[in-house]
């Protein structure tokens, strides 16, 4: 598959499935919503495993690049599980478009990019200020229902860090290992996990679930744990982290516009103004090492 076509088909994923995990809740716990996902994801991964005879390895090496990916697929999704109960799919899109910011800055830290210069420290401020933009004048837009909005918030963009945290410590430390491999590790080390913490806050199997639910959790499982990890592995080891963070310059705009369209979240022009200062924000932080003049 070609790499443009595997960037392609993640931001198809993602900008569906911040809906998609608010309607996967429906009458029931997030944990349970979650869970059953990750399940599904998991039995299809060791099937295709199984059927192509794909190498599964789980030496010092492959078990800490599994490690790394587990960081997004479980703690990740579950911080954002648990804040989208109480915000809008559209606003849970748009905090995970601070990731190419957060995933520099990360990088940076961790020794495998140099030091932001200042139109990319010029692009963290201003993607900054359209979400404290949003926070402070978007109103009940950002409300799904819930009383603890910022709380939601606080969750996915703890959510984001994690997953930016991942993108870079996979690319550090997946030396080889096909995307199919490193969505089934990953799937394989995050399920034991789900289960404990379904057991422990829930415990109870879901009956009589609405079909939007369970339509919503077998295409996260399939779409968004299955492909859209081994789309997002496989451009991840030919494209570089800040890169591949860019994905989230197009899907808070498109996942607002999803969740307008099918889920009639409210977007004011607020929310737009914010989101317009978020995407400048994430285009200055690209702009420096794109279109910086090299010497002659």
């Amino acid at each position: 598959m070609s790499v443009p076509a595997a960037y392609l088909a993640v931001i198809a994923i993602w900008s569906t499935t911040p809906i998609s995990i608010k309607w996967s809740s429906e009458g029931l716990s997030f944990i349970s919503g979650v869970t059953m996902r990750m399940l599904i994801g998991a039995v299809i991964c060791v099937a295709l495993v199984t059927l192509f005879r794909v190498a599964l390895p789980w030496h010092r090496q492959a078990l800490q690049a599994y490690v790394a990916g587990s960081l997004a697929v479980f703690a990740g999704m579950l911080s954002v599980y648990w804040g989208a109960q109480y915000i809008n799919s559209g606003l849970v899109a748009l905090i995970f478009g601070l990731s190419p910011l957060a995933t520099t800055l990360i990088a940076v830290v961790m020794g495998t990019e140099v030091r932001p210069g200042p139109v990319k420290l010029l692009g963290v401020v201003t993607a900054i200020g359209g979400l404290l933009c949003i926070v402070s004048l978007g109103g009940n837009s950002l409300s799904s229902g819930g009383e603890n909005v910022l709380l939601g918030m606080l969750a996915v963009f703890i959510s984001m860090i994690f997953h930016s945290v991942s993108t870079v410590w996979v690319k550090q430390v997946n030396n080889g290992l096909s995307a199919l491999t490193m969505t089934t590790g990953s799937l394989l080390v995050s399920v034991p996990m789900y289960l404990l913490v379904w057991w422990l806050i829930d415990g109870a199997i879901p009956q009589d679930m609405p079909i939007r639910a369970v339509s919503s959790i077998i295409y996260l499982g399939i779409f968004g744990s299955v492909l859209g990890y081994m789309f997002y592995f496989y451009t991840l080891r030919h494209v570089s982290a800040s890169n591949v963070a860019l994905i989230t310059l197009v899907t808070p705009v498109t996942a607002l516009l999803i969740g307008q369209a099918f889920n009639g979240e409210q977007v004011t022009a607020t929310v737009w103004f914010g989101t317009a200062l978020i995407i400048l924000g994430l285009t200055l932080n690209q702009w420096e090492s794109r279109f910086r003049l090299k010497p002659v």
